[in-house]
């Protein structure tokens, strides 16, 4: 185990200083994220609640002007967790080049999907922020209201879906060919991208708030968003466990780093 540490620890000394420890940043990013989202998830679900019909046009006004302070928390908070993500993904891509830089390619595929992810879900936020802001100082327009649902419900369901089932195969593939981190992550990673693609055909069960396989309905959140959690968490917390610690670098490492700090004292 420890020489599996060392093989694969990214240690950068320069002016005497280690650089900030990808490992460790990977990790609390992981966790931050995991955190955001059981915030976002009892928000939307404690103080927003299920939507009525679409085509309820009174009802639907009156959900969207009592739930607009909600509901703009929920995108402020989801805001967080996409500067979270991008922090995450970053720190993933170089574990895995560091480890293996003929893979970079392939890391590539899983970072760019994930920044294109990142940016659909905001476009997404900003199309449910749409919504409140509509009923906020103004008279709500129930046409407006049901397309930009109708609109952000394919960006959070089907087509986060099918991105994220791009990052979590580009991801378990490189883990698996580098040894980057256990490879039992490259398993569950592979095992989230198969839960995903099958989330994608949901976009054709239509908007019912009742129907478990409704376009970003219940199906969405169990099959694809709560794995990719789950995977996400699972390389967040074996991240911060190999984490670097003075104590397992090479002797000369420590000696230089330690040396520095008593001359910075």
């Amino acid at each position: 185990m420890q020489e599996h540490r060392h093989k694969h620890m990214i240690t950068v000394v320069r002016n005497g200083r280690l650089n900030p420890d990808v490992r460790l940043w990977t990790g609390i990013a992981a966790v931050t994220v995991a955190g955001l989202t059981l915030a976002e998830f009892l928000v939307q679900v404690f103080l927003v609640g299920a939507r009525p019909a679409l085509d309820d046009s009174d009802a639907l006004a009156a959900f969207m002007a009592r739930t607009a302070n909600e509901t703009l928390v929920t995108i402020l908070i989801d805001t967080f967790l996409m500067a979270a993500l991008i922090v995450f993904l970053g720190g993933f891509r170089q574990i895995v080049t560091h480890t293996r830089p003929d893979l970079q390619w392939i890391a590539d595929l899983a970072f760019g999907a994930g920044l294109l992810f990142v940016g659909v879900t905001l476009v997404g936020d900003g199309m449910e922020g749409g919504t409140a802001l509509d009923t906020m100082g103004l008279t709500p327009d129930p046409s407006s209201l049901r397309a930009l649902t109708v609109g952000h419900t394919l960006l959070f369901g089907s087509i986060g879906c099918t991105l994220n089932a791009m990052i979590a195969a580009a991801s378990g593939y490189v883990i698996l060919a580098s040894d980057a981190l256990p490879r039992w992550t490259g398993w569950v990673a592979y095992a989230t991208a198969g839960l995903n693609l099958l989330s994608v055909p949901t976009m054709f069960g239509g908007t019912s708030p009742d129907s478990f396989f409704a376009a970003g309905g219940a199906a969405t959140a169990m099959l694809a968003t709560f794995p990719w959690l789950v995977w996400v968490v699972c390389v967040g917390f074996v991240c911060i466990r190999d984490r670097r610690r003075l104590r397992e670098l090479p002797a000369a490492m420590q000696a230089q780093v330690t040396g520095a700090v008593a001359l910075a004292d």
